[in-house]
């Protein structure tokens, strides 16, 4: 497998979570976002696909070094460890915009 389809799952996944605050950043508001919540009932299907993408990154990055071709990006160990950073950062901005419906509230 080529380096741009393994890293596919995980662009996917932080797309999906990134997506909505995205609009808002570029003031995509008022009465048009309004009808984004047309999407809201679809909401639990957007966070298995984040979660689904997300599970096949980290079952890529955490398999063992056996399976990887010699010479790969997957056999070198900075590049594992580059990979493994950067799957839990993302996991974790993932993370936070996926609950923030549930504690934003708070800092309101």
């Amino acid at each position: 497998m080529n380096q741009k389809t393994s890293n596919l799952p995980m662009i996917g996944g932080i797309l999906a979570a990134v997506g909505p605050l995205v609009l808002l950043l570029l003031g995509i508001s008022g009465s048009w976002i309004g009808n984004l919540t047309a999407f809201e009932p679809y909401r639990p299907v957007f966070v298995l696909f984040v979660v689904l993408l997300f599970s096949y990154s980290g079952w890529k990055i955490y398999r063992p070094v056996e399976e990887c071709k010699p010479d790969t990006a997957c056999a070198v160990p900075a590049t594992q460890q580059r990979r493994k950073v950067i799957f839990w950062l993302s996991a974790l901005t993932a993370l936070i915009l996926v609950t923030s419906n549930y504690w934003i509230l708070w800092f309101a």
